[in-house]
């Protein structure tokens, strides 16, 4: 149920309860500010909306239309242990040291390692990726695996997306001698595990101004900083040119749209230029997934979140965990098409994975009733490399924080865990650490992931509960809906659509505009492809907008459209351009529908 604070917003369009169970809100804006960046841009009064709806004032709003590394990339230097890590990492180029690059298995990790192992090689080294196996060895720096480094003779481990709450594995590193640098973006704890240097935005002696960045973001800093000691000790000339940093940017880009960071600042900034970069396909890997993903058009970050990323993960989910990063990493064609083929075949497997676990998990919550504070579901032989795709749909189906855990049968279970807006689940999962009822586990507010043994899972599930319940109160989070404005479907033009692509990137934190048609009639509604409702919108303005709505048909939302007969919805969702044949027609992407009049 609403907060009384919710209640007092006034809902748009009058919808209390759509037929999602959301509330339909408009997306905070000043409208005197709206109408003056339309004026002084030269832009319709919807986009200024669209645009006061993002916190865009008059003194920002040409740096938001044009987001600049130049302007926006922070100085690398600002960040603790920085320079010490950049120092180090310029002397063993120099010297020609050995050096493994330790990285996680998702696509943050896999961009990260790809990022500064590429790097590394422009400048003369020859870095070693390692990526450990999500089943055999779980998340970060192990012992075993860094025994086994330094017995192949490296000295020296980059961790990356990973190591900034690894205490035992970074001891017993300290203790074969081993140096450890970390470049990280996860939640830490006030001690921090022994390292050489540890680059965190999210150390809790940092200012948090940076904490939205994902881990490739931090690589980026790190390679900027390692660029800028080896000019300054003048390693440039000769045989080793200096490198152009942006080339790689398209790496940056798609670690960090698939880590769901928010797309603000400095996030948006790297993302449009890697955007601009990714077009140009120069990396062998992600023009080989552009192939087999079938992507001939301008990426966009729902290409890289919906298309290229789980291909990425697809090896460290369901496959072999290095396939993600050696993708992204190689230069050849042909190891590229054959990698990225691999990659598409496990995203297929994963996708069979992820429908058997969703079925089990959400037949166990539906069991047990209404869920309170957290949706949670365990079992044995679910994979355990599909748990986090499973929590992210449990959480957007009952719009509170999930967890899933799949049991191993020795005691032991793997859990992935995703959040709401609001309510920060990396911090609850340390909490329950640091209680002794994990046996591992951390993350950051919108996901998390964990180990615990199976005879301590009830009782972690309850602290977890307990816990979430408390900051969704807190918060007063409410299952909502943001809106822009509303639109006839005579005005939804292409040439409206282009418009407010120049806001993006979008992705978390600066939403895609999102609108809604009153008193639509839905017309010729029916079932394509695996389970969408396609039809047209019509209005009192005599225009007919093409819409669609994705994985439907056993929604309320679908049965609504396939079973209207003449009554007017209110329909709500995202304005994109459809090029099919080569013709610039608009489409809305059916998000959610309410009874119109209500």
């Amino acid at each position: 149920m609403p907060t009384q604070a919710a209640r007092t917003r006034a809902c748009f369009l009058d919808v209390e309860q759509s037929l999602g169970g959301k509330r339909w809100e408009a997306r905070n804006g000043d409208e005197r500010m709206a109408r003056a960046l339309a004026q002084r841009l030269g832009l319709p009064e919807v986009v200024g909306r669209v645009m006061a709806g993002r916190g865009v004032d008059l003194e920002h709003a040409e740096g938001y239309l044009n987001p600049s590394l130049k302007t926006d990339l922070p100085d690398p230097s600002g960040f603790k242990d920085m320079d010490a890590a950049a120092e180090r990492l310029a002397r063993a180029v120099m010297a020609g040291e050995p050096m493994a690059l330790f990285a996680d298995y998702d696509v943050d990790g896999g961009t990260s390692a790809a990022l500064l192992g590429r790097f590394l090689t422009a400048v003369g080294a020859e870095p070693r990726i390692y990526v450990p196996d999500r089943l055999n060895e779980g998340y970060g720096p192990n012992v075993p695996a860094l025994q086994r480094l330094r017995d192949e003779g490296y000295k020296l481990i980059v961790c990356l997306d990973c190591g900034t709450t690894a205490h035992e594995p970074l001891e017993a590193a300290a203790s074969m001698g081993l140096e450890v640098v970390v470049a990280d973006h996860h939640e830490a704890e006030p001690k921090l595990p022994p390292a050489l240097a540890l680059v965190n935005p999210n150390r809790l002696d940092e200012s948090g101004a940076h904490g939205q960045m994902a881990a490739v973001g931090v690589t980026f800093l790190l390679v900027v900083a390692v660029n800028r000691a080896l000019r300054a000790a003048g390693a440039y000339g000769g045989e080793r040119a200096e490198p152009d940093l942006r080339r790689w940017l398209d790496l940056v880009a798609l670690g960090t749209v698939c880590d769901v960071v928010p797309l603000t600042g400095v996030n948006r900034a790297l993302v449009a230029r890697g955007l601009d970069v990714l077009a140009q396909r120069r990396n062998a890997g992600i023009a080989a997934l552009c192939d087999v993903a079938r992507l001939d058009e301008k990426p966009t970050p729902f290409h890289l979140g919906f298309l290229l990323g789980p291909r990425v993960n697809a090896g460290g989910r369901v496959g072999r965990a290095d396939l993600g990063a050696r993708l992204l990493s190689t230069d050849m064609p042909g190891e590229a098409a054959r990698i990225a083929e691999e990659l598409d075949r496990l995203n297929t497997e994963r996708k069979e994975l992820e429908a058997q676990v969703l079925e089990a998990a959400l037949a166990q919550v539906e069991a047990e009733g209404t869920p309170e504070g957290m949706v949670f579901a365990a079992g044995e032989g679910w994979h355990p490399g599909v748990i986090g795709i499973v929590a992210s749909r449990l959480m957007e189906r009952y719009d509170l924080p999930a967890l899933v855990v799949a049991l191993d049968g020795n005691g032991q279970g793997k859990g992935s865990g995703r959040s709401v807006r609001g309510v920060d689940l990396g911090g609850a999962v340390i909490a329950a650490r640091q209680a002794g009822l994990l046996i591992d586990g951390g993350g950051h507010t919108m996901a998390a992931g964990l180990t615990v043994a199976a005879d301590a899972m009830a009782e972690a599930r309850d602290f977890l509960r307990e816990r979430l319940t408390r900051a969704l109160t807190t918060s007063g989070y409410v299952p909502s809906l943001g809106l822009d404005g509303a639109v006839n479907p005579r005005g939804a033009t292409a040439e409206l659509v282009r418009t407010l692509e120049r806001l993006g990137p979008y992705g978390t934190g600066n939403a895609e505009p999102r609108f809604a048609v009153p008193q639509a009639q839905i017309v010729k509604p029916e079932v394509v492809g695996e389970k969408h409702v396609r039809c047209y919108l019509t209005g009192p303005d005599g225009g007919r907008l093409k819409a669609i709505a994705f994985r439907s048909v056993d929604r309320p939302l679908g049965r609504a459209l396939l079973e209207n007969r003449g009554v007017p919805l209110h329909v709500a969702g995202k304005l994109r351009l459809d090029q099919w044949a080569g013709r610039d027609n608009v489409q809305l992407i059916i998000e959610d529908a309410a009874a119109a009049g209500r």
